[in-house]
């Protein structure tokens, strides 16, 4: 029950009592909230008093808004080990999860600075860049840019298409083994196609790490520029 005369606000307390179902296990991660209207019969309040209480609740990260779908418990925190052997897949499948790959688009273009230093190629070099969607258990965790020298490469896109994995890909490739050379990380807001594929609030921060991946011979193979939801992933840098 809702008390009117113990200092705090009603929105506020609708919050409270929200995040006390979510601690409890009465709401679970993944799991849809009531809708506005219940929510209003459960508390007798107005519309504009839970919509604050969810806009609150969406801000620290608890739950999320999905748009024409509703609000839902947000999931819990997945540790992303960052290492010279990151490989999502095996990632995913350790917490006992399915891995999914998405190719989102591909694009060919010359290859500028920003592209042909790191993959040791002459500027103006065909590349291919590949945009994918990585899920588990079909839930966004991650969008990420791909870029390769399209001549070394040409079936890539097919590859990771036919097996969901960059892994697979590259063993299609001929590659057996490759690793990550470095790692920078920064953090920025979400663009709106960021927002929207990774179910985030657009005032939630995404955290993106540039790498370059090197075969067992030290020659660069990619660039990777991945955006993993801050409030939902957090990397762990290991030897």
């Amino acid at each position: 029950m809702l008390s009117r005369s113990d200092g705090k606000t009603l929105w506020r307390q609708i919050a409270l009592q929200i995040e006390a179902d979510i601690r409890a296990q009465v709401l679970r991660p993944g799991d849809k909230l009531p809708t506005e209207w219940e929510l209003t019969a459960r508390f007798g309040v107005n519309r504009h008093t839970v919509r604050r209480a969810l806009a609150a609740l969406a801000d620290s990260g608890a739950v999320r808004a999905e748009q024409g779908r509703g609000t839902f418990v947000q999931q819990g925190l997945l540790e992303y080990p960052i290492t010279r052997k990151t490989r999502f897949s095996e990632t995913i499948r350790k917490r006992a999860q399915e891995p999914l790959g998405e190719v989102l688009r591909v694009a060919e273009e010359r290859a500028n600075g920003r592209f042909a230093a790191p993959l040791e190629i002459e500027v103006g070099t065909v590349v291919c860049q590949m945009e994918v969607l990585r899920r588990a258990d079909g839930f966004p965790i991650a969008m990420a840019s791909h870029v390769f020298e399209r001549a070394r490469f040409p079936c890539i896109v097919e590859d990771y298409r036919a097996s969901g994995s960059l892994t697979e890909a590259l063993k299609a490739a001929g590659v057996r083994d490759y690793s990550r050379l470095q790692t920078k990380v920064t953090a920025r807001l979400p663009s709106p196609e960021e927002t929207r594929l990774l179910k985030l609030a657009k005032t939630r921060p995404v955290l993106v790490t540039e790498s370059v991946d090197v075969d067992a011979a030290g020659v660069p193979l990619a660039i990777s520029i991945s955006r993993f939801p801050a409030d939902r992933v957090q990397l762990v840098f290991e030897p």
